[in-house]
């Protein structure tokens, strides 16, 4: 199997992992502040991960050349989620999948400064028609809940977190070394991430409140944690190196199409012959931007 094969099916199944944070997410909104819940969520991805680099001396010794560059890029993962929890407070989790199909088409548009890729026309007729293809997916081939679809406090914060995903992303490739270690990038990376969280709490002195997580919160938080974070930062950041961030994020036209599919395994919410068009419809548009 081809490096560039391997990268593709860790993208895929980030996608799937994502889109269970997703769900997972809107269960904590809420519960304690997103800076406060978020430090927790990035302390313990970097516990899980911190035995695999410490104790290797290969390892450590790539710890302090990398620490400027991961703390860049782990700003802006750190800003996104900040920002989408912050956004789920006011809105829903259908209006946040509604927005993060825009991620595409801004990482594209990042990308003709950064690394001097422009989009075709072709190109952005296929951006296009994935939009359209997860509008379908997220409001269930409704036309009506299409047209009260507007633009409040929480769609405005999600907005933030479209362009930190786009530039989280930018970040990863732009700021990537031959030689760097992947897992000690993606260590350094929460670690950086929770330099931030940590730096936020205290500046707009924010209150812990861990003690109002219930058991099946903190089982909500750990999947977040170790599935969510700590595995999809491993998979995206070592698949964007290899087939870069254009295509790593085409796959976020199938995220409203994998949360719809969860749904439907996990708690049988049935699919509608609109979405599963919309699913179609993202699934060749996705094909059609990786080719």
């Amino acid at each position: 199997m081809s490096n560039r094969l391997k990268a593709h099916l860790m993208v895929l199944l980030a996608t799937f992992l994502v889109a269970g944070s997703f769900i997972i997410s809107k269960k904590l909104a809420g519960v304690v502040h997103p800076i406060s819940l978020n430090l927790l969520r990035f302390l313990i991805a970097s516990f899980a991960l911190a035995p695999f680099v410490l104790f290797n001396a290969k390892k450590r010794l790539h710890i302090i050349p990398l620490f400027m560059r991961t703390l860049i890029i782990s700003l802006f993962y750190a800003l996104y989620f900040i920002a989408f929890f912050k956004a789920l407070e006011y809105t829903t989790a259908l209006s946040t999948g509604t927005l993060y199909t825009l991620v595409p088409l801004i990482t594209a548009i990042l990308c003709i400064f950064f690394f001097k890729e422009p989009i075709s026309k072709k190109q952005l007729f296929i951006y296009l028609c994935g939009i359209v293809g997860t509008l379908i997916v997220v409001f269930k081939g409704d036309i009506n809940l299409l047209l009260h679809f507007s633009l409040g406090r929480g769609e405005l914060i999600f907005l933030a977190a479209v362009f930190s995903m786009a530039l989280y992303s930018i970040c990863t490739k732009f700021l990537h070394r031959d030689g760097d270690d992947m897992s000690v990038l993606v260590f350094m990376t929460l670690i950086g991430g929770s330099l931030w969280m940590g730096t936020a709490l205290a500046l707009f002195d924010i209150p812990l409140q861990w003690d109002h997580l219930s058991i099946k919160s903190i089982n909500y938080l750990l999947y977040l944690a170790i599935v969510a974070t700590f595995f999809t930062v491993y998979l995206y950041q070592k698949a964007t190196v290899v087939i870069g961030p254009k295509k790593v994020m085409a796959y976020v036209y199938l995220s409203p199409a994998s949360i719809a599919l969860l749904l439907y395994l996990f708690e049988g919410i049935t699919l509608s012959i609109g979405v599963c068009l919309g699913i179609a419809i993202c699934a060749i548009a996705t094909f059609l931007l990786l080719k």
